[in-house]
């Protein structure tokens, strides 16, 4: 497969600022065993398994100290009472990335996390968002990593690199963004052309695979 130079490079960037495979590739067998489970959680069931779902679902293992492990190495995030709001691409929070899977309805972090899912779990994913510039709906559908259709039709997705201090989520996240077309990307891109990226659709949906999948897979 041929990687884009574009990608590469983002993917560097990314995995230099949020190194969620390294983090888990250092995480213990329970401690992955559970991640995997919050991650197929929130495809099932479009939110994130409590702590008691998941303590049913493994008894022999503290579940509570294993999320406490598990947010420090920023793979996921926990709310005020100690309970699981998000873990990359997924979160509990209403944002503007709101995606259906196997008749599920979902929230992503960002636009590269939307982008993510359906070939990250090799489903099929109806994405629903917005032009951070114009508020346009945009709307893309997916099955695994094939684009099935897109609205409008030249999206872009740009990310704005700052350093994540402490929980991505809040951070990084805000500024991975679906821009309309090529045109209004430059115009985002212009606010701190230094800092920002820009991806075709096709582009993004290859550099979100490549960060994500190896999370829920051994394949490279």
């Amino acid at each position: 497969m041929h990687h884009s130079d574009n990608v590469d490079s983002g993917l560097e960037k990314l995995n230099n600022l949020l190194p969620l495979q390294n983090r888990l590739a250092g995480a213990t067998d329970q401690e992955t065993s559970l991640y995997r489970d919050i991650l197929y959680g929130f495809l099932d069931n479009g939110r994130a398994p409590s702590i008691s779902e998941l303590s049913q679902a493994s008894p022999e293992l503290d579940v509570a100290t294993i999320l406490e492990k598990l947010a420090d190495l920023d793979l996921i995030v926990l709310d005020k009472g100690a309970e699981v709001a998000g873990a990359y691409p997924f979160t509990n929070e209403e944002r503007d990335h709101r995606l259906k899977v196997k008749g599920k309805d979902m929230f992503a972090m960002c636009a590269l996390d939307a982008l993510s899912l359906a070939p990250m779990f090799g489903v099929t994913s109806e994405i629903s968002s917005v032009c951070a510039m114009t508020g346009k709906p945009v709307t893309i559908s997916m099955d695994g990593d094939r684009v099935l259709s897109v609205s409008p039709e030249n999206i872009n997705v740009g990310i704005r690199w700052q350093s994540t201090c402490g929980c991505a989520a809040a951070n990084l996240c805000t500024e991975m963004v679906f821009l309309a077309d090529a045109i209004i990307a430059e115009q985002w891109q212009q606010q701190d052309a230094e800092n920002i990226s820009l991806y075709t659709l096709q582009e993004a949906v290859e550099f979100g695979d490549r960060f994500f999948s190896p999370l829920v897979s051994h394949r490279h």
